[in-house]
């Protein structure tokens, strides 16, 4: 159900699960989860990024599943829906959007930490059509990644969201054409990459903490942050390289 490649320092995880437009099911849910545990114990993986197979990215629960009394599978214990939306991670996702991201697909996008997207995307949570709530973090990370007003017009009408209004208020971050969005995703990856990849993960770590917090917890964890990275081999690589005019060879270490 889900596929794994490894592209020079990038993991490619994709949803392979076309024929059900994607949706996610007890396989898909601890596919990701596995997949996600492969990449973090893999200390050549720098960069990940999340896709899916046909004409759509992911329409959410299976409702099949759901049906036959089979909704707990589509949650795992760590990583929640689709083993992904509550899954602590310390690598960079990014989503490769080239379809509809509905309900839970919406979801899992909001729990990656870049999104490209190609102008077939759309997103959107129709769950209160049917009398639920869209329990996956969309009540929430939506007007986090949102105007609070944009936020509450798509979780109350249930309406969905163009992408190149999606990209316009800041929720995408490339729009690309149909068909080209994991090549877009790779290019993303491939200039996240280039970076030292432990002062990546102290950066992200650092604003997922803060979010919300006062200036002096900010500016504290980010004290923290440097004098971690000050006691690593690539803090010692970074200026070397530029000294010498060089690129300079991370380790991850």
């Amino acid at each position: 159900m889900i596929d794994y490649e490894v592209r020079g320092h990038v993991a490619v995880l994709t949803i392979n699960r076309p024929e059900a437009r994607n949706a996610v099911n007890a396989e898909v849910a601890s596919g990701i989860e596995a997949a996600l545990d492969r990449l973090e114990a893999d200390d050549d993986i720098w960069v990940s990024i999340l896709a899916g197979n046909g004409p759509v990215f992911c329409a959410g629960a299976d409702l099949k599943a759901i049906a036959s009394g089979n909704a707990g599978g589509l949650n795992t214990k760590r990583g929640g829906f689709a083993g992904v939306v509550s899954r602590p991670r310390t690598k960079p996702l990014i989503a490769a959007v080239d379809g509809p991201a509905l309900a839970g697909g919406t979801e899992i996008v909001l729990a990656c930490d870049l999104v490209v997207a190609s102008t077939a995307a759309r997103f959107g949570v129709p769950e209160v059509k049917r009398s639920l709530v869209a329990a996956g973090g969309a009540l929430f990370r939506l007007s986090q990644k949102l105007p609070e007003n944009v936020a509450a017009e798509l979780l109350l009408t249930g309406d969905p969201l163009t992408v190149e209004r999606a990209h316009e208020l800041g929720l995408v971050n490339v729009m690309c054409e149909p068909g080209t969005a994991l090549e877009s995703a790779m290019a993303l990856a491939e200039r996240v990459a280039t970076n030292a990849p432990l002062a990546v993960r102290e950066s992200l770590a650092v604003m997922r903490t803060t979010r919300g917090a006062d200036d002096a917890t900010g500016f504290r964890l980010s004290s923290e942050a440097f004098a971690r990275l000050a006691a690593t081999e690539d803090y010692a690589e970074g200026p070397l390289a530029f000294i010498e005019k060089r690129e300079p060879q991370w380790k991850g270490r």
